[in-house]
């Protein structure tokens, strides 16, 4: 029998899994890295979910966590993290499709965002998902002049790479 705990757990993954998407599609470049970063991410979300005090939105805990596996893994090229195991029979988390083909308009702005550092891509995606600076400076740990101030600076590098 489920516990309370992970029926909402996998409730909200569920309903949040195009956060986890999004931050898989920033640093990653392939199908197959993307289902180990989404897979990677969703098992840390996991193993953190029981320290999740509710003092935030489950969306502004899932960023942080995600964003946090995702720079650590790619920045250290390590692809070794301690799993907890557990029974696929009780954990039915669908994963939806995600279609690539539907972001043709998108690929030239994830092309110039490639070539941000990883607290630059963090930065810009959270700003894409209208999160305010506020909500940008909990998730990214820093002050919110400090995001205000970042932001503007990577404006102005994505300016320069997309109209050379």
């Amino acid at each position: 029998m489920k516990s309370s705990s992970e029926v909402e757990f996998v409730k909200q993954l569920q309903e949040n899994q195009n956060i986890i998407h999004k931050i898989c599609r920033l640093y990653t470049s392939d199908e197959h890295s993307h289902n180990d970063l989404f897979q990677e991410i969703t098992i840390q979300l996991w193993k953190a979910y029981p320290n999740f005090r509710g003092d935030s939105k489950f969306t502004t805990w899932a960023y942080r966590v995600g964003l946090n596996t995702a720079i650590t893994l790619y920045r250290k090229k390590k692809r070794t993290l301690d799993t907890i195991e557990f029974q696929s029979s009780y954990h039915l988390i669908k994963q939806e499709d995600y279609n690539y083909e539907e972001e043709e308009q998108l690929k030239l702005l994830y092309s110039a965002i490639s070539e941000l550092n990883d607290i630059e891509k963090a930065l810009v995606f959270l700003y894409l998902e209208d999160k305010n600076y506020t909500e940008i400076s909990e998730t990214l740990g820093i002050s919110e002049v400090n995001a205000r101030v970042k932001m503007n600076r990577v404006k102005g590098k994505l300016k320069k790479i997309l109209n050379p």
